[in-house]
């Protein structure tokens, strides 16, 4: 059978603001793919979660894409966190989730942290639409 990519989002700033859900993926997951292994490492180890880790940032995600996406399509379920927040928004993740949609693995992302929603929100603007460009230069 095979396995799946999963983005979970994680805490920005205050580490209980993490779902039920992404501790759950964290825990069953059969390896974490992670921006910073020293920050996740922190995470992983207040809840006590003992998933083994890989590094994926954008130094390095050019060279290991082909070699996670094996693993997945070989059984395995991958969670794939950033720093803060949810991966692929501004941070690493979108090489890898393309690479997984082109090869038809299955990418499912968990709701959860994200800075961009509640700056709108606090901003006191309308936010019934609005643009995002990235991090300012």
């Amino acid at each position: 059978m095979a396995g799946k990519l999963i983005l979970v989002p994680t805490p920005i700033g205050n580490l209980e603001d993490i779902t039920i859900r992404a501790l759950r993926v964290l825990r069953e997951a059969d390896f974490i793919l992670a921006e910073d292994t020293r920050t996740t490492g922190f995470l992983l180890k207040h809840y006590s979660i003992e998933t083994k880790m890989q590094s994926h940032h954008k130094f390095n995600e050019h060279a290991t894409v082909e070699s996670i996406a094996r693993r997945i399509k070989g059984g395995e379920t991958a969670a794939l966190v950033s720093d803060a927040g949810t991966p692929g928004i501004s941070d690493p993740g979108y090489l890898l989730t393309a690479h997984c949609i082109n090869e038809d693995i299955e990418v499912e992302c968990l709701p959860g942290a994200s800075a961009l929603i509640p700056a709108i929100v606090v901003a006191g603007l309308p936010n019934d639409r609005f643009c995002f460009e990235g991090f300012l230069p």
